[in-house]
């Protein structure tokens, strides 16, 4: 097959695909499932007979949203090769193995994370909010940004080349939502030469509740295509975001969810240790959160929990709270919250 002409969503294409790849016998039953969820690429779970199952992952060159977003698609080989790394930085058993990748089709295979299992989004979304998984979620980053940090040399190198996150997150969060509100235009354009400028750490760039899956109690983290050589404080605030968005959204758990993402900081703090930076991360990372939270209400990807009233009042909140800028996280998030509720 040529380049762009397989489309893994398609049973009829997939079954030849994986026959042609000697990974299926012609006539062999296999059970095919396409995965929801994701905008920027095809997913697919597939199981054999003898109880193996892998998934995947097929990226496209338009993303499958509202507003015209594009990106280049051999960027799932930067996704190999995250997910090779991450074997070796990240906590035992939290990422899936690597088991296949056609630089051709920009496929690649890995193995399924073990049924049963849930989707952390769609946990939190319906209230399920445990202390344990929100630790673990602030254990792996730390441990993870610590780690490359440690090896920094080599996977400065290897992850040097930034054009994915700067198609997959500068443009469509910061430059486009800047275009979109004039009155965060400045911050964002110095919220984006900064994080231009720090190049401490390996940063997954999609830190993200829905790239976690929860099986027997263990967070397992998915979805590498943005990873990168560059500022770890973005992962912190894009994980923030998640949290307020939610505490906005389950109004009966807001108070929860707010001293969910206080649980989470501190917990990357600790685990975070002493590495050089560490004391720059605070102040930028409640930069990257206000920038995110902005970006998920204006930006080229909004949250689709939020209702137009809800991305209004968020917005709203972002831009009062830039007008005195807070540095620490924990100030941040009783600002923050306090202004979603009744006055």
């Amino acid at each position: 097959m040529g380049a762009n002409s397989l489309n893994i969503e398609d049973p009829v294409s997939l079954r030849r695909y994986l026959t042609s790849a000697h990974m299926l016998v012609n006539d062999e039953p296999i059970t095919m499932a396409v995965l929801p969820g994701g905008v920027s690429g095809r997913t697919v779970f597939v199981q054999w007979p003898d109880g193996r199952a892998r998934v995947f992952k097929q990226a496209l060159p338009k993303l499958r949203v509202a507003v015209d977003w594009f990106s280049d698609p051999s960027r799932i080989h930067r996704e190999a090769l995250g997910l090779r790394w991450l074997a070796k930085l990240a906590p035992p058993g939290t990422v899936p193995g690597l088991s296949f990748v056609d630089a051709d089709e920009h496929v690649l295979g890995m193995d399924a994370v073990s049924r049963p299992h849930e989707n952390w989004k769609t946990m939190l979304l319906a209230g399920k909010l445990e202390d344990d998984h929100v630790r673990q979620f602030g254990r792996w980053l730390g441990t993870v940004h610590r780690h490359s940090w440690q090896q920094g040399d080599e996977l400065a190198s290897a992850f040097d080349n930034r054009s994915f996150f700067e198609s997959l997150r500068v443009e469509p969060y910061y430059q486009y939502t800047a275009t979109r509100v004039p009155d965060a235009a400045a911050f964002l354009g110095e919220l984006i030469v900064d994080t231009r400028s720090r190049r401490q750490a390996l940063v997954h760039g999609d830190f993200s509740p829905k790239n976690v899956l929860v099986h027997s109690g263990r967070l397992v983290l998915l979805d590498l295509e943005v990873i990168h050589w560059g500022d770890p404080a973005f992962d912190v605030g894009f994980g923030l975001t998640h949290f307020l968005s939610k505490a906005h959204h389950v109004r009966e758990r807001r108070a929860d969810f707010g001293r969910a993402a206080s649980n989470f900081f501190g917990e990357y703090v600790e685990s975070l240790g002493d590495v050089s930076w560490a004391g720059s991360v605070e102040p930028f990372a409640v930069r990257h959160t206000l920038g995110c939270l902005l970006a998920r209400t204006e930006g080229r990807s909004p949250l689709e929990y939020l209702d137009p009233a809800a991305r209004e009042r968020q917005r709203d909140a972002v831009l009062a709270l830039l007008l005195g800028l807070p540095v620490r996280v924990d100030d941040l998030i009783n600002e923050f919250i306090a202004r979603l509720e009744p006055r």
